[in-house]
């Protein structure tokens, strides 16, 4: 059984508190967004055999219609105001479905048993693992998507424009719409409307496997031969350009071209100088009669399919892998045909951001390497609070569009050993995600009942829920309860811990002040107050009508008794008269303290246990 430390002032708070209401059918705006990752196969899986390599007869696998009234309306009630169903799209998978005329994929070009969501064998469909009826696959994820927005909350999907799976097979095209290298000249490397690059005079060679790798764990199949019949080869999706990748490359994918010459050249129109300050619109009717790479048009048709499906949105895979301009022609075509469309993506060089939020026209993207990394490093305990300051500072800009987590399917878990081991020392870190900027907050099921992602799954390690085969995930599946979605098998500290995110990310669905203005309140403290260490922060969110003190100590055993002095420019920005007087937490309402303020300056006695955060209101 899993088994947590928890500091038991937290745990009195988050079991105190009553279950959050739904939100409310008209909430105010602006308002936080907050995303729900959820791993479609695995979410409704009650089955917890856990057989490394295991088919989806002895591990399970979920469903689509697994997302009941109930199991949406639990997530809804977490705060949840989108949900980003990963895996939809059809991809590579292990067995074979007759109904459907769908083959078995080749064991040695596939990841898993399960397969990868990001080796899609064909934009037009949704995996058939997902459905109850295969011949009625699209059916159901249709039924999901109205189930969702019924409850509130927007449907996102995965679209991965930079690889394809190397078994790309379009059976469901729409009228008109030719397949993935359909008509691409395949003597020639680069061709500008070709969908892939070639290395002809080469058939392509399964990588040499390294660590004692077998696919599927050694089980026989009868395509599991060390061979797949693709000539000439193509370029693998991370860019390899050798016939056989390296074990370690993407090989289970292929690279599709934009439009970039082997060279790095560009062939096509480049956006106008200026074109970062021009709205979606103006870059919408810079396409119109432009003559573009056939990749791109062929991305535009699969988005603009999905649109029509109903779904809201799109988390975008490794964008910084396909050029800018490219994002520029697909964005605004997908406002042009829904203007509050969200569009978020995988960005993860900083000194990109801008190029890809200005000229692309993401809506979001990813803080990982700034925010994310930095604060697991404070988690680890070698880390120090007085990293953060310039993070945001040198994103006051484009804060709100860089979108917030701790964790998603490519991360550890915080809940497994090889990283917090305990999911409450990272709630000071999921509290300053959440309030510090505008910008969305994103949770990954189970995090909030902390999931460890433990199980040897097959392909992959531990510390990660795998992506790759057919696994039970064992926290969450206690919060399921055998369908009921009611915590029924959880233990009190996992309530608890459950508890906890539902009242954080609520708060930050409703607090106006969260939309407003941010001042950071540790550099003053820190030159100013010894006993205010590297291991707290605290800061200042407002708008006219909430002022709001966050203050969060993440040492594991260090409570923190001192005061926090408010910087003078607080003090003329909130405008605050001199008295004393009593403020309140607001997220669970338990903690109280005094705030003075005098002709000198003012500040706020701290009394803080370890990992305790609170959000005091200033009236």
């Amino acid at each position: 059984m899993q088994k947590f430390l928890i500091p038991a002032v937290m745990v009195a708070a988050a079991l105190s508190c009553q279950a959050p209401k739904p939100q409310e059918p008209e909430p105010m705006k602006p308002q936080k967004i907050v995303v729900y990752q959820v791993f479609t196969r695995l979410f409704g899986n009650t089955n917890s055999n856990n057989k490394p390599w295991g088919t989806k007869e002895e591990n399970g696998v979920g469903k689509f219609n697994d997302f009941t009234d109930t199991a949406l309306e639990e997530i809804n009630k977490l705060g949840v105001s989108h949900i980003w169903y990963t895996g939809v799209p059809h991809h590579g998978v292990i067995g074979d479905f007759p109904e459907i005329d769908v083959s078995s994929d080749d064991p040695d070009v596939i990841k898993g048993r399960a397969g990868s969501p990001y080796a899609v064998r064909d934009y037009y469909q949704v995996n058939p693992d997902l459905a109850m009826d295969v011949t009625k696959r699209m059916e159901e994820f249709e039924a999901l998507i109205a189930r969702t927005q019924k409850h509130g909350m927007k449907v996102i999907i995965d679209i991965v424009p930079n690889h394809v799976s190397r078994h790309y097979e379009g059976k469901n095209n729409p009228k008109g719409v030719n397949d993935f290298g359909a008509d691409d000249d395949t003597s020639v490397e680069y061709a500008r409307d070709n969908n892939f690059y070639y290395i002809p005079g080469e058939a392509f060679q399964v990588p040499e496997p390294k660590n004692g790798y077998k696919p599927l764990g050694g089980e026989k199949h009868p395509l599991a031969d060390g061979k797949f019949d693709e000539n000439p080869a193509k370029w693998t999706g991370n860019g390899s350009r050798l016939a056989q990748p390296d074990f370690y490359d993407w090989y289970e994918t292929v690279k599709i071209n934009y439009g970039i010459k082997p060279d790095g050249s560009k062939d096509f129109e480049e956006l106008p100088a200026g074109a970062d300050s021009l709205d979606w619109k103006k870059h919408y009717e810079f396409w119109q009669g432009k003559d573009v790479p056939d990749s791109w048009k062929k991305f535009k048709d699969i988005t603009q399919f999905w649109l029509d499906k109903g779904v809201d949105g799109f988390r975008f895979d490794m964008a910084e892998m396909v050029p800018v301009e490219f994002w520029s022609y697909l964005n605004s075509y997908i406002k042009n045909t829904k203007p509050d469309a969200f569009l978020m993506a995988e960005v993860y060089q900083p000194a990109l951001y801008r190029d890809y939020l200005w000229k692309g026209k993401m809506d979001y993207l990813y803080d990982k390497v700034e925010l994310y990394d930095t604060l697991k490093n404070i988690i680890y305990g070698h880390g120090s609070t007085d990293n953060l300051p310039a993070i945001f500072e040198s994103q006051r800009d484009i804060e709100h569009h860089m979108l917030h987590f701790l964790e998603n399917h490519d991360e550890q878990r915080i809940a497994s050993p090889e990283f917090a081991g305990n999911p409450w020392k990272a709630m000071p870190a999921m509290v300053v995600s959440a309030t510090v900027s505008t910008s969305p907050t994103m949770i990954y099921f189970g995090q909030e009942v902390g999931e460890p992602g433990a199980e040897d799954a097959g392909f992959g390690d531990p510390s990660r829920t795998s992506i790759f085969d057919y696994i039970g995930v064992p926290q969450h599946q206690k919060w399921m309860n055998g369908g009921k979605f009611d915590g029924g098998q959880l233990s009190e500290n996992e309530k608890a811990l459950r508890n906890y995110y539902a009242e954080m990310l609520n708060f930050t669905r409703n607090s106006p002040a969260l939309m407003g203005e941010y001042m950071e309140l540790h550099s003053f403290n820190r030159k100013q107050n010894p006993a205010y260490t590297d291991k707290v922060f605290a800061f200042a969110r407002w708008d006219e009508s909430q002022k709001l003190i966050v203050v969060t100590n993440f040492d594991e055993f260090q409570s923190v008794k001192t005061t926090l002095k408010l910087s003078p420019e607080l003090l003329k920005a909130w405008n605050l008269q001199p008295g004393e007087r009593e403020i309140k937490e607001l997220m669970f309402g338990k903690k109280k303290t005094m705030l003075r303020v005098t002709d000198e300056g003012a500040e706020i006695d701290l009394d803080f246990g370890p990992w305790e955060s609170a959000v005091f209101e200033v009236k």
